[in-house]
């Protein structure tokens, strides 16, 4: 995979290149982080999800390293996604989303980040918590267009079940909390 001058410490598959690029104009501050972007066959409810590498978690919070991992092909009931037929302001937003996580883990020490990944994993608010936080960050960091676009996409996309549009408006920020965040940074 070729590394791109800009960031050093990013590798980055050709086909999202444009969006990814795009999306970590507004987060500076990870300009000298590692972060691996890796296409999956399947990612479990999810269509990107941002971890850190689990053998980078001994080394000091400037040293650790990252995985945006995203799914070749995401099936939500019955209807599958692929990146290319997602529109790229959608990506775009979902990718600032997963960088918002990055930001969180950046401050986390490595015991902190050991036991969030297993409150994710077994505590249901938690999940809540962590999919907020992350929209936050991205809205504080300027995205909040793009991820009032991935959330319009998703819940006002007629195929997708009610049942899943529910789950998204449980974890997630509203889109009117995102367009409420989107003026107290502009004030």
């Amino acid at each position: 995979m070729e590394k791109i001058t800009k960031y050093p410490k990013k590798e980055i598959p050709l086909a999202i290149r444009k969006e990814v690029l795009k999306a970590l104009e507004y987060f500076p501050e990870l300009n000298g982080v590692s972060i691996k972007y890796r296409f999956k066959d399947k990612l479990q409810r999810s269509f990107m999800q941002a971890q850190p590498d689990f053998k980078s978690l001994w080394k000091p919070k400037g040293k650790r390293s990252y995985y945006i991992f995203i799914s070749n092909h995401f099936n939500i009931e019955g209807e599958k996604f692929s990146i290319n037929n997602v529109p790229e302001d959608v990506v775009i937003g979902w990718i600032g989303h997963e960088l918002g996580h990055i930001v969180d883990y950046l401050h986390r020490s490595s015991l902190n980040l050991f036991f969030f990944g297993m409150k994710y994993v077994f505590i249901g608010k938690h999940i809540r918590t962590a999919e907020k936080t992350a929209d936050m960050y991205a809205v504080s960091h300027g995205m909040g267009n793009y991820i009032m676009k991935t959330k319009n996409f998703i819940l006002n996309h007629t195929s997708l079940s009610e049942k899943y549009k529910a789950r998204i408006k449980r974890l997630y920020l509203s889109p009117e909390d995102i367009m409420e965040l989107t003026k107290d940074i502009k004030t």
